[in-house]
């Protein structure tokens, strides 16, 4: 197989199995300082509980998100010379502010979160609670920063010709604020809230399925069920701001979500569908002149088309940039639904009396984790065949002395690594929710 196309399935198996973590971790972290400050304030001894419980998941996910995440850094350096030094300046300091300021903080309060309990007083371990959580986003901030550049370059300026070139920052402020950075870093919070929402609302859902610890999931799902509502219609927010980003800035990217071919005209809005990309047609259900509307307020508003663009710089896989698009909003349309249902029936009174919809819950875990994967598809099949938009192309980014047998012999070890990480994981959570929250508290409680 080519060299190019190996090295891009290697860092794309490994970034999108490590990108199972962060977004849990994130979630997670915004309902264990809700649980904790709902505790402070109340002394109900169930937020205690819910705290401590969550707290445990957490910890496993944090652990196997540092694991899987220190593999890519190296591959930038392996696989993907020319680009790591074309980028080199804009990711270092970057990647630098996110161990600096987010890794270091997150890590250095997560050992008070986990040690802490009955060893410092319930405000200085709340205050390490938002730590790990800030620590946590600001985590997503410099990393969505640096992929933000590679979308929308800003604050830079190129030194060098040929293999020699590279970017060097001009306004480091410009460089962060760049065009999309914003959208994309709210947008990356707000799939991350959803994320954790899910699993305390799967978790909890079984646990009602089941019988077991009914108050305290009662509890834990409702809350959960309150953050999951609110940030599910938010995204939807920053999700249209973030195509109209892309409109304005990587018009070629937004012609391939919507399988737009004409040069200049109104854009249709698919439900679904599938893109034939020889005959350049669409079959599925769409709203005439949607896509016009959306960006520009007018079904008429003509639209970039792909037709505008040479075909070498075009996205390469326009049906499967288009499939993992709609794949997202359909997913996040449903949970708008789903969790709009569930307010209301909660409103009613009769939200836990619906086990077909616990059990909707008990198995939604697994939504928001596939929208975030096929959004991240989107995006980055969307930006091909540039690296770097419109001054890196992929396929002059990759290290020439690197062998497609060196790189596929690490993907196949890459892949038994990660599933015996994966395993382990779904071991270690499903032992820990079996054991069940009660147990966790009594046990820590025994060791003090």
């Amino acid at each position: 197989m080519d060299t190019e196309i190996l090295a891009r399935i290697q860092f794309a198996f490994t970034v999108a199995f490590h990108y199972i973590y962060p977004p849990l971790s994130i979630g997670l972290g915004l309902l264990m300082v809700i649980f904790e400050g709902l505790y402070l304030k109340t002394g109900n001894k169930h937020y205690e509980v819910l705290t401590r419980f969550w707290l445990k998941v957490f910890a496993i996910t944090f652990g196997i998100g540092v694991a899987t995440g220190i593999i890519m850094e190296f591959e930038f350096g392996t696989n993907w010379s020319v680009y790591s030094k074309y980028v080199g300046d804009i990711f270092g300091s970057a990647l630098a502010a996110e161990g600096l300021f987010a890794f270091g903080l997150e890590s250095t309060f997560l050992g008070i979160l986990i040690f802490g309990w009955n060893r410092v007083s319930p405000k200085v371990h709340f205050i390490s609670t938002i730590g790990v959580f800030l620590g946590s986003m600001f985590s997503a901030v410099w990393i969505v920063v640096a992929n933000s550049w590679q979308q929308t370059p800003a604050g830079y300026h190129i030194v060098g010709e040929g293999l020699n070139a590279r970017a060097e920052i001009t306004d480091f402020w410009e460089m962060v604020f760049n065009p999309s950075s914003v959208d994309r870093i709210i947008h990356v919070w707000q799939g991350a809230f959803l994320a954790g929402a899910f699993l305390v609302l799967s978790v909890h859902a079984y646990y009602l399925l089941k019988g077991r610890y009914v108050e305290i999931s009662r509890r834990g799902f409702k809350i959960a069920l309150i953050v999951a509502t609110v940030i599910s219609l938010t995204q939807l927010l920053s999700g249209h701001s973030s195509a109209d980003g892309v409109a304005k800035n990587q018009p070629a990217k937004l012609a391939a979500m919507e399988g737009h071919y004409e040069a200049s005209s109104p854009a249709d809005l698919y439900l679904f569908g599938w893109v034939d990309d020889k005959t350049q047609e669409v079959r599925g259900i769409k709203l005439p002149g949607g896509l016009s509307f959306l960006v520009h307020q007018d079904f008429n508003a003509p639209i970039t088309g792909l037709d505008a663009f040479p075909k070498e710089d075009r996205p390469t896989q326009v049906n499967a940039v288009f499939q993992f698009y709609h794949i997202m909003v359909a997913i996040g349309l449903f949970l708008i639904g789903l969790t709009i249902y569930a307010s209301f029936l909660w409103w009613k009174k009769k939200l836990f009396n619906k086990r077909w919809l616990l059990k909707i819950f008990a198995f939604s875990v697994l939504l928001p984790q596939i929208a975030n994967q096929v959004g991240w598809f989107a995006a980055e099949m969307g930006r091909q065949p540039w690296v770097v938009y419109g001054h890196l192309r992929t396929n002059e980014a990759f290290s020439q002395e690197v062998s497609s047998n060196q790189i596929l012999f690490s993907l196949i070890l890459f892949f038994v690594v990660y599933t015996i990480l994966f395993l382990l994981f779904l071991y270690s959570l499903n032992k820990k929710i079996k054991k069940g929250p009660y147990e966790e508290i009594q046990t820590d409680l025994q060791l003090v």
